[in-house]
């Protein structure tokens, strides 16, 4: 069941910054890539204590210079933390920093352990296992977003876990976010952000295509952006990434190779239910071929083979 404080999303302003400090535990932060980062030095700006870590230590020195301590290990980033905020690239390796050798999962009972990576359901549910089997609170809470709105604390938080969680974790979420809504038990954060990847991606790929079969039919595919922006079939996102592959402009907001990683999620979930998506199927063939060589682009890069 959806609760919120108001009557669609929880508009999570943050605290001012003596109360913050004082109700706020420590918050230990795993994963600073492309939009683990920025959401990371939201959270250091904003007077939060920060304990970080990444696989990759030269992508978490920047936070020092906000006063945030840098871990050599997962297990050192959670010493003396009350919350802990996972951004891992994916399911294996957000396990592998719980309950790796160096791994935090056993060093801190009591946790509040807040996964915010695109995961999948399944591993949603693993980890929410093996941190219950370890006295840990998991809550799941992915983000819809991409790297310009982490960067500007102004991501929508798909939170779900349990009740008593919420206002411990109300200012970290003002922080990083401009909204939050709290979807149920733990888990229901992931399927909804499936269900909104599935829809991303669809799009995306039916912007391609219709640019594409505009400039077969000799049409400009720029008039004919125009006029879906003048009827109520042209969304906001489609039209800017309809500029964006009409220019050749694919500077990652969110890369293709992470897209594809969602679209295959989103396939996997609907499977394991007996279920399909045939659209999200469809496309897939063609995103991973084209990401052999724009993996790192834009998922409007999809255009460039359309």
């Amino acid at each position: 069941m959806t609760t919120t404080q108001s009557a669609s999303l929880q508009h999570t302003s943050a605290a001012p910054f003596g109360d913050r400090t004082a109700k706020t535990p420590l918050i230990a932060f795993l994963g600073t890539g492309r939009m683990g980062g920025p959401m990371a030095a939201n959270l250091a700006r904003d007077g939060f204590r920060l304990r970080v870590w990444n696989r990759t230590s030269s992508r978490a020195t920047a936070l020092a210079e906000h006063g945030a301590f840098i871990a050599h290990t997962p297990a050192e980033a959670v010493q003396g933390a009350g919350i802990l905020i996972t951004m891992l690239a994916d399911g294996p390796a957000t396990e592998r920093a719980a309950t790796g050798p160096d791994g935090f999962l056993d060093r801190s009972p009591g946790l509040i352990w807040v996964q915010m990576g695109t995961i999948g359901a399944k591993w949603s549910a693993r980890l929410a296992a093996i941190a219950a089997r370890s006295g840990v609170t998991y809550v799941d809470a992915p983000v819809s977003g991409s790297e310009g709105p982490a960067q500007a604390g102004q991501l929508i938080i798909l939170a779900s876990g349990p009740d008593r969680v919420q206002d411990v974790l109300a200012p970290v979420f003002g922080a990083l976010g401009r909204a939050t809504v709290w979807l149920g038990p733990a888990g229901d954060g992931t399927k909804a952000k499936l269900v909104l990847n599935s829809w991303l991606v669809d799009l995306v790929e039916a912007t391609a295509e219709v640019l594409s079969f505009a400039g077969r039919l000799g049409l400009d595919p720029a008039a004919m952006v125009e006029l879906l922006k003048a009827t109520p079939l042209g969304s906001p996102y489609a039209v800017q990434k309809a500029g964006s592959m009409l220019a050749g402009d694919f500077t990652p907001a969110f890369a293709l190779k992470h897209a594809v990683k969602d679209a295959e999620l989103a396939v996997q979930a609907a499977s394991g239910l007996g279920t399909r998506l045939p659209l999200t199927e469809a496309l897939l063939p063609r995103w991973r071929d084209t990401a052999v060589e724009h993996a790192d682009d834009d998922l409007s890069s999809v255009y460039v083979t359309a």
